[in-house]
């Protein structure tokens, strides 16, 4: 008897990329610019030795460090932050839309 070989498919298609709305960027974003102040205050917090320290580069791009340190975050999940704030964003464009 023949061995029945399976017709080769192609995988499935992934689906289509969800938009983001424009409440939601603004909570991403939101998440984002919170996390990346908190990165720099843990930046602030450590002591920088002699051995391993970037100089006055360092110094100039400790903030830009920071910044998308917490864009990266946020963008990989965040903390948990970005859904509270969207609720808000919501409730608050549900009370402006009836006139509150």
């Amino acid at each position: 008897m023949a061995d029945i070989q399976p017709i080769p498919t192609s995988p499935p298609a992934a689906p289509a990329p969800k938009r983001e709305t424009p409440a939601q960027a603004t909570a991403r974003e939101f998440e984002a610019v919170f996390l990346g102040q908190m990165a720099k205050l843990m930046m602030e917090s450590v002591e920088v030795g002699d051995e391993f320290s970037g100089g006055h580069g360092e110094e100039m791009f400790r903030g830009v460090l920071a910044e998308t340190l917490g864009a990266e975050m946020a963008k990989g999940g965040g903390v948990g932050l970005a859904p509270a704030v969207l609720d808000q964003i919501i409730r608050m464009q549900g009370g402006a839309d009836n006139g509150q």
